[in-house]
């Protein structure tokens, strides 16, 4: 008899997609020969077609943020056809919950979320107080609930996997050279500003980084709604190209997978170029740097550190952004040229 497949419902940020990826590794260990498909949204799609441990991404047709109980009964009548022993719910939502239950899949295993009860039947507990590093969040779904999961040094590290023709492909599309340097910068951040390190900093650290490579070519990553603090970057830095909104996702992730290093704020991008084990410069200001670090060979992350971070806000609360602000260029290019001349 055909081993019945496994359902995995995305999150819907980019970075905690990617930080979900070991645990589609710990459920590929067991040896069971269960394919792994992944319910997601179409912006966060992308990522998980990168991971090798995924048979079929399905895209999610629902509206953000709408109930939509009529449409989740229809689409879970076609899921239950695809013959599904067990759900991971990673979005912690009664709405994504309501999935499997209603597609008759016999384990859903999450954690407690709004009014989940009933709907998932392996409940995994965090502690608000002391919460769990992202990587271990997820990770520790693939094993009973307990109260203690091993930390992220215990566990794979998130990996994902751009074929080198993809890669040539994209950077030929964006006229981008195979004989000189590419660094990529992700100014943005979704979460909001305070996350952001300033547009001034990142021309700054642009600037000096031509001077001492004259040939870099350095591009800007991000959706549409970073092109304008993109911008702010072009404008004291011309010679950069602002490819936020520009790019699909797809094709940021395979230039991303070509770029010599990274410079990026806590973001999902950031957590992309640490799965494809590219160089990595990740710049904490209101974010804790232990919660959700990169964890490419080379990698370093920034953060002052300040008593008053990491306060988690979407602006600064106190108004001066200093965890950004007092974070300027040549502190961040020392740590970028040394994974340059390495």
């Amino acid at each position: 008899m055909k081993a019945q497949r496994i359902l995995v419902i995305s999150p819907n940020w980019i970075g905690d997609a990617v930080m979900a990826q070991p645990l589609l590794q710990l459920l590929r260990q067991r040896g069971t020969g269960q394919a792994i498909d992944v319910l997601a949204p179409a912006w966060v799609a992308p990522v998980w077609k990168a991971m090798c441990e995924v048979d079929t991404v399905i895209e999610a047709p629902f509206k953000h943020g709408a109930l939509q109980l009529r449409e989740r009964w229809k689409f879970a009548r076609m899921l239950r056809q695809r013959g599904y022993a067990e759900a991971y719910v990673l979005p912690n939502t009664l709405k994504f919950a309501l999935i499997p239950w209603l597609a008759g899949i016999a384990r859903r295993i999450g954690y407690r979320g709004e009014s989940r009860y009933g709907l998932i039947n392996v409940m995994h507990h965090d502690d608000r107080e002391r919460p769990r590093p992202m990587v271990s969040f997820y990770a520790a779904l693939a094993e009973a609930p307990r109260p203690e999961v091993p930390l992220p040094a215990a566990l794979p590290r998130p990996r994902l996997h751009i074929e080198p023709e993809q890669r040539q492909v994209v950077l030929g599309q964006l006229a981008l050279r195979a004989d000189a340097p590419l660094i990529a910068f992700a100014p943005g951040a979704e979460f909001g500003s305070a996350k952001r390190w300033p547009a001034p900093h990142f021309a700054a650290l642009a600037n000096t980084l031509r001077e001492t490579y004259a040939d870099a070519q350095i591009v800007l990553l991000g959706s549409g709604k970073d092109k304008d603090v993109c911008d702010e970057v072009v404008a004291a830095a011309p010679f950069v190209r602002n490819l936020a909104g520009v790019t699909s996702l797809a094709q940021a992730l395979a230039v991303i997978a070509g770029a010599d290093a990274m410079v990026s704020n806590d973001s999902g991008l950031l957590h992309v170029a640490s799965a494809l084990n590219r160089p990595v410069v990740a710049l904490y200001g209101s974010t804790d740097p232990d919660h959700a670090p990169p964890f490419s060979d080379f990698s370093v992350s920034l953060s002052l550190r300040l008593e008053c971070a990491p306060c988690k806000q979407r602006e600064c609360p106190l108004g001066h952004h200093r965890c950004m602000q007092d974070m300027n260029a040549a502190m961040v290019w020392q740590s970028l040229q040394a994974m340059l001349v390495r």
